[in-house]
């Protein structure tokens, strides 16, 4: 289903026999205002997104049941394999076969194909499209300061914030289970996401839109949010993991000085120096890379030699597509950088909102022009590239990156950050359009918490019988796995 290219009020009327999905004036999408027309005011938008409980009633974001011609599964995660390194395709089955939430981690795609049939409100902010819990963590800002935000960008496009609201509920739910939390405290869980999103948009919605900009959550400011004892101490271990995690710390482990030289060091199957035919390719597409970032970072990194380049295999729903590291050189063999070339693709979200017609020229630039949206800050580093005719975007490597355990998170622990989660989504949304209609339409009631509770547990379920139809065909020998 697409959202059609609706400008004006009568895009709140879509034709019943066609997509449930709309685009509401002044969203992404729809046509731009210029800066000298007056804006709709602030209360209109609200009231508007109110009138679209008339249409979608809160109560309806918590149904859903499998669609009676469902695609199996499996058969969707074989044709996400289309295109990848053949080689590799075992270790992604692998990694999503180790439980229900490493599957879930690595099938955006699959459950975009669920969400997509859903009926949602039409307001359409840029998504993450893939905001499971594990897609929060810590990184650097360009102060060098450690903030926790999103960090996944590579679905990131326009679309309906259900969605990215409907997958973290879920994984909330998944991920508790799978640590032994009760349904109970996976309810209460998924009932304070709901609360910390509504609550953050609201209050995002009366901001003005220059101060929703510069919102964030830094490490002391959490530690101040957080409640849970068990929490606080491992957000605190997690921060000094993030602090450590930079080219300094990684150089040690993941090169070696061989005649003089520093090399990236071979770890097969997850860790490969490339032949120096597609080194130079990757060379050249860096040097493209450096024109899409600003003057002054342009300048700085072209004050760095590339020394090596490396394969290296990242994430769970990313295994297969090419990734690289590459080791750069300052102005003395002390100062080393490590930039990662990441393949994109077009997002899982892209045909669900303008069907099959294309709309981004470069999936790079969509990756990091949407990370930079919804992050408050982003790495000064991030650009994109063509190499070999493929797409990449690119950033540091391992810049104070990481996240908190989700397995080392307790039962009561689990409620407190799946609040934290929430509030970061809300954030998000609300940097980029539709705010106060979706504050319209969320209300200060419990019922959209409600909804996404009862949408959270049936949906843990298919994810756990999907789990289970992966195993299956493992062992029938459908799909091949590695563990690694």
């Amino acid at each position: 289903m697409a959202f059609p290219e609706l400008a004006g009020a009568a895009a709140l009327d879509p034709d019943p026999a066609g997509p449930r999905h709309v685009i509401l004036p002044g969203v992404d999408g729809a046509s731009y205002r210029s800066l000298r027309s007056r804006p709709m005011p602030r209360a209109e938008r609200f009231a508007l997104g109110r009138s679209l409980r008339q249409k979608v009633p809160r109560g309806a974001l918590g149904e859903w049941t499998p669609a009676a011609d469902r695609v199996d599964p499996v058969e969707q995660i074989i044709r996400a394999h289309e295109g990848r390194l053949e080689w590799l395709i075992p270790v992604r089955v692998g990694r999503m076969m180790a439980s229900p939430y490493s599957f879930l981690r690595g099938t955006a795609g699959v459950m975009i194909e669920d969400l997509a049939r859903l009926p949602v409100t039409g307001i359409t902010p840029v998504v993450c499209g893939d905001a499971h819990m594990g897609n929060f963590g810590f990184y650097a800002s360009p102060e060098r300061d450690l903030v926790i935000d999103l960090n996944d960008f590579d679905e990131a496009h326009p679309g309906a914030w259900e969605w990215d609201l409907w997958r973290l509920v879920a994984s909330v739910c998944v991920a508790g289970r799978q640590n032994g939390a009760s349904e109970a405290a996976c309810r209460d869980a998924v009932l304070a996401c709901g609360r910390a999103y509504r609550r953050e948009v609201a209050y995002l919605a009366e901001e003005p839109l220059l101060s929703r900009s510069f919102e964030r959550l830094d490490v002391a400011r959490l530690h101040e949010t957080v409640t849970e004892k068990s929490l606080r101490g491992e957000i605190a271990r997690a921060a000094a993991r993030a602090r450590r995690s930079n080219s300094d710390r990684v150089l040690p482990r993941l090169t070696a000085e061989r005649d003089g030289v520093r090399r990236i060091v071979d770890e097969p199957p997850l860790l490969r120096r490339v032949p120096e035919e597609v080194a130079e390719r990757v060379a050249h597409g860096l040097d493209a890379y450096l024109a899409t970032l600003a003057p002054h970072w342009r300048r700085v990194l072209g004050g760095y030699t590339l020394i090596d380049v490396a394969h290296k295999v990242v994430g769970v729903g990313s295994v297969g597509l090419r990734a690289f590291v590459a080791l750069l050189e300052g102005s003395s063999p002390d100062d080393m950088l490590f930039l990662q070339v990441k393949q994109a693709r077009r997002s899982v979200l892209a045909r669900h909102v303008h069907g099959e017609a294309a709309w981004h020229a470069h999936q790079g630039q969509r990756v990091v022009e949407y990370q930079q949206a919804l992050q408050t800050v982003s790495d000064p580093l991030l650009g994109w590239t063509t190499i070999d005719g493929r797409q990449y975007y690119v950033r540091q490597f391992r810049d104070m990156k990481g996240g908190v355990d989700l397995d080392a998170i307790s039962a009561r622990a689990l409620g407190d950050y799946a609040g934290i989660l929430g509030h970061l989504l809300g954030k998000c949304h609300a940097r980029t359009s539709g705010a106060s209609m979706i504050a319209g339409y969320v209300g200060a009631s419990d019922k959209l918490d409600r909804a996404l509770w009862r949408f959270a547990r049936t949906y843990a379920d298919q994810t756990e019988a999907d789990h289970q139809a992966l195993v299956r065909a493992v062992a029938r020998g459908v799909l091949a796995a590695e563990r690694l």
